[in-house]
This record gives C-alpha cells, structure tokens and sequence, in this order.
C-alpha cells in the first residue's frame, strides 16, 4: 500500500482566505483542534482573559481530557513567555498550578501524567514570576502554603523563585521556617521546614550553614558528595578533598524506625464520625475546632476536603457547600478553584468573585460579564441600574488586567445587541461609561 501524498506542496497553492475556511469548517468538526487554535489565537493577541477563560473550560470538563486541556494552557503561557509577552501571566500562571494541584490531591495522579503537568505548571509560574514579579510576601506565603498544607506535591524548589522572592520573601520563608523547627516535633511539618531550610542556605549563599546541615544527615554518598561540590563551588578545595575521601568509604546506612499509627484524640474521633455521618459546613467546622485543638488540623483537613470534593460533583448546592467551606477555612483561592471546577451556583460565584477581583481581574470577568447578561434579561429598570453598575466595574477591572480595548468591543457588542432597551441605555450613561458611536445619537436612544 503506497504511502499517502503529501499534501503541503498544494495547500501552499491556496490562499490565506481559502486556508482559512478550510481550518475553521475543522475545527467545527475537531473539538480539540478548535482549543489548540483558540489558545494560539490567544498566545497571538496577549488575551489573559480568554486564556483564562479556555482554562475554565478545561478544569470544568472534569474527565480524562482534563490532562490534555491543561497541557494546552501550559503551552500557551509558555509560548507568550518566550515571545516575551508584556501581560502579567503571573496570576494566570499560578491559578494554572493551583487548579492541576487541586485535581491531583482531588484524583491522585490519573493517567495522562498529571504530575508531570503539575511539575511543568510550578516551573513556568517561577518563569512568569521573574518576568513580573507578583509581592513578594504574598508569594512567600504561597510557597508556604503549599509545602506545608498541600497534598504533597508539588514540591517547590525556591532557586527557581529566589529572584521572584527577594530579600523580603526569603525573609518570610525563613522566619516561618525557623518557627516550625523550633516548636513541630518529627512528623510532616518538621520534614518540610528542614527541606527549605536547606534549600534556603543554598539560595542564601550560607555555605558553613549548608555544610552544617548537610553534615548532620544520617552519613550517605549522595550526601557527601554534594558538600563536596558545594565546597569547591566556594573555592575551598581542601575541605572538599577531605570530604570526598570519606564519600569512597562505605556507609552504613541508617534506616528510620517505623511510622507510628497517630492515636486519635477522642474528641476528634468523635467529631470526625459526625463529619463522615453528615459531612457539611456544621460538621466541618466542628471537626476543624477539635483537630487544630489537637495538632492534627492538616491530615483531618485534607481527608474532610477529599469527602466535600466527592460530594461536590452531585449538583449544584454541594459545590456551593464545598465553596463557603473553604471561604470560612480563609482559603479564598481554593474556593473560586471549587466554584469553577464543580460549577457552583452563579451567586456564589458572583460572592467569591466579588472577593477576587481586587487582585485577579482577569480572572473574574466572565463571572461579571455573565451577571451583567442575566440581570439585563430580567428587563426591569433595576435590573438595568445595577447592569450599568456592574459594567462600571468591568470597564476597571479591564483597565486592571491590562484589557481596556476588549472591554471596548465588548461594550460594543453589548449595546448593539440590546440597542432597543432605551432604559439600559440610559443607565449606562448615567453611570458616565462611554458609549459607542453608533448609540450616542438622539435617534438611536429612543
């Protein structure tokens, strides 16, 4: 059977219009041909917003495609970092991390290597952070939130945020570093801050303090070994011979005795039986009480959460249950994650919306462009009050994101769609918002 023709020679025949129609009519036939086009388009015009619209999309689908969708996005923020994109991808970026990390601690790591996607998100974030770099306590206190509250991964390395962080974030990573060593017995926490520590001294340039902490390791080559690079890096080269003439002698290695099984405190036992009898805000909230009392608030959390997720999937007023769940934990970000993912109701998403948008714009704009649709739709002079209100807001949170001309067209759209609704037109002048030219004559507002 002869290969197939190579097509290339005559499709460089046609025309760019030709080409055009072409791909369009397959891509209405090809679903993820028409994502791919859509993130390129979007890599192409700078449009954070649509991107992070296309990032909704992928993290409500929920299934198998979710790992490829996410792909997607990834190298769309990559492709805008290397054509070196004026946006701020930070904020994108990290919601990008935040949503592949939630669906892993929510799924585990599914087929389609998720954690490879999650690997990836963190290392492009760190790009986006150095492009632009978001406050650097803030950021400290991501990066916090992660290794000591997270599912485990992903694991951050902070040479990659180092510049990111700054004095000022390394100094916050530091201070709470140094508090958990001196109060967390063994266990999760101390094993995190005795990770970042080191990670600290390396990024810090602390070579006697990272030979201190590396010397008092149970004896392995590895270990050895890096002191010994670590000391010929700094130009101490009889130090690192001593070294490296104790990683050629055999060590026995130390193995650590066994995990204990925790022992439950009976007030959480109980609280926690009352949670998996009736898992809900009540029962949450009464099992958090009794779990930080007891120290143990991190492992209940996160098995208390996973319930909460399985049970958000069922329809819309789980996810809202799961939603103001994570707002009254403080966890904000992880509650617009959930609304998104689990598609809560509009006025949830509208409240936590309402939270974000002071420092994710982009992110909000669809959920305030689809209150404006819906309030519009209910054709009644209050209604169009508080439309014109909210179309207020969105002209900012344009101006913010660094979007003002797609608040334009979308403006634009907006007011040839419903041109006939003088009453909305009016409200949208009284709210002083600049109204297109094809409305602003006297006969077109009648």
């Amino acid at each position: 059977m002869s290969p197939p023709s190579d097509l290339r020679p005559y499709l460089r025949t046609l025309d760019a219009e030709t080409l055009a129609d072409l791909l369009h009519a397959q891509a209405e036939r090809d679903p993820e041909l028409r994502h791919s086009l859509e993130l390129r388009a979007a890599t192409q015009s700078g449009d954070v917003s649509e991107a992070h619209r296309l990032l909704d999309t992928a993290v409500s689908d929920g299934n198998v495609e979710y790992t490829a969708k996410v792909g997607a996005v990834l190298d769309t923020l990559r492709r805008m970092l290397d054509a070196g994109s004026r946006a701020d991808l930070a904020p994108l970026a990290r919601r990008t991390v935040d949503d592949i990390s939630a669906m892993y601690e929510q799924a585990g790591d599914h087929p389609g290597d998720l954690g490879d996607r999650l690997d990836r998100a963190v290392e492009i974030y760190a790009r986006a952070c150095t492009a632009r770099p978001p406050d650097p306590e803030k950021l400290a206190d991501w990066i916090l939130e992660v290794e000591f509250d997270g599912p485990g991964r992903p694991v951050i390395d902070l040479a990659e945020f180092a510049t990111a962080l700054g004095e000022p974030g390394l100094r916050r990573i530091k201070s709470t570093v140094d508090d958990v060593l001196a109060a967390s017995g063994p266990g999760h926490r101390r094993d995190v801050a005795e990770r970042l520590r080191e990670q600290l001294a390396e990024v810090l340039g602390d070579v006697d303090g990272l030979v201190a902490i590396l010397s008092a390791k149970p004896p392995r080559v590895d270990v050895s070994l890096k002191i010994v690079r670590v000391l010929r890096a700094a130009g101490r080269h009889s130090e690192a011979i001593a070294h490296a003439a104790r990683a050629l002698t055999p060590h026995k290695h130390l193995q650590p005795p066994p995990p204990r099984e925790p022992e439950e405190d009976d007030d959480v036992s109980r609280r926690r039986k009352e949670f998996d009898e009736r898992p809900g805000r009540e029962t949450y909230a009464a099992l958090r009480e009794a779990a930080i009392d007891a120290g143990k608030w991190p492992v209940q959390r996160q098995a208390a959460l996973a319930r909460l997720r399985e049970l958000a999937a069922d329809g819309v007023e789980r996810a809202d249950e799961l939603a103001r769940v994570l707002l009254e934990d403080g966890r904000a970000d992880e509650a617009w994650r959930a609304c998104v993912r689990f598609e809560a109701s509009p006025q949830v998403r509208l409240d936590l919306a309402e939270l974000r948008s002071a420092e994710h714009p982009a992110e909000t704009i669809p959920v305030f462009r689809a209150a404006v649709d819906e309030l519009i739709e209910r054709k009644d002079p209050q209604s169009y009050q508080e439309a014109a209100r909210r179309l207020k807001l969105l002209r900012t949170l344009h101006k913010r994101a660094g979007t003002p001309d797609e608040f334009t067209a979308y403006l634009g759209t907006l007011v040839e769609t419903h041109k006939r609704k003088t009453r909305l037109i009016t409200e949208i002048r009284t709210a002083r918002i600049a109204l297109p030219k094809a409305v602003t004559s006297p006969r077109a507002a009648r």
